[in-house]
């Protein structure tokens, strides 16, 4: 995969994850500036590469599995939270007067609300809090019967799953991702977390989506969160 074929995968998971819709080669044009002829020329090569699908004939394309892993490893631009994000996630850590614990939690219900997306929180293998579940049901993959239920079973094994993640993560890394097969809450999901600590406790806290999530704000999410805590 070239430079320009770089720029394209990347606008076409931006583009998706904006508008869950199929992005066709006009709709690039002027943020890849280039022709649409070689849009679609690119768009074809990376079809047949396993990076970009066509749900039907004359549609544009949607990223694969094997895209957003592509694009999470080597595309990916974090970005900061605005400053009065910022300062909201700041305030509700500086509440000194309360537990880990309970910070945390507060922390979690107002980084749902802003991510829009559910998130868990894992105090211990199997001490699970979750909060913005009726997220999930307001992103377009979840009106799918099947993904209904697939996100039944994801909440039935929310305790395995964490217990899962708790002990397979070094506590001591930045921000990790888990799509597709290597996600224990479910293949259909995607998961974005990292590990809050003090010098007495630590957690773990995620968001939890549809593949489709806006891993550039959210990455950045997650790593002023880590940063608010003392290592």
């Amino acid at each position: 995969m070239d430079k320009r074929q770089h720029n394209l995968l990347a606008e076409v998971v931006r583009s998706y994850i904006r508008e869950a819709e199929p992005v066709g080669s006009k709709a690039l044009e002027g943020a890849l500036g280039v022709s649409s002829a070689t849009i679609r020329n690119d768009m074809a090569e990376l079809e047949e590469q396993g990076f970009l699908a066509q749900p039907y004939t004359s549609a544009g394309r949607v990223p694969t599995l094997k895209g957003y892993q592509f694009f999470i490893d080597n595309l990916l631009e974090a970005r900061e939270p605005k400053i009065t994000e910022q300062r909201l996630l700041k305030d509700l850590v500086k509440q000194l007067q309360a537990s880990h614990e309970a910070v945390v939690k507060n922390l979690a219900r107002k980084l749902a609300e802003l991510a829009g997306e559910a998130v868990v929180v894992g105090f211990a293998p199997y001490d699970v809090y979750y909060t913005g579940l009726a997220n999930l049901f307001e992103q377009p993959e979840f009106a799918e019967v099947n993904m209904v239920r697939h996100i039944g079973k994801v909440i039935d094994n929310l305790d395995q799953a964490m217990a899962k993640l708790y002990h397979d993560t070094n506590h001591n890394e930045e921000v990790g991702i888990k799509i597709g097969l290597s996600n224990p809450f479910g293949e259909g999901c995607a998961l974005i977390f990292t590990s809050c600590r003090n010098l007495e406790t630590r957690s773990l806290i995620g968001l939890l989506g549809p593949i489709r999530m806006d891993y550039d704000a959210h990455i950045g999410r997650l790593q002023y969160i880590k940063s608010l805590f003392t290592i």
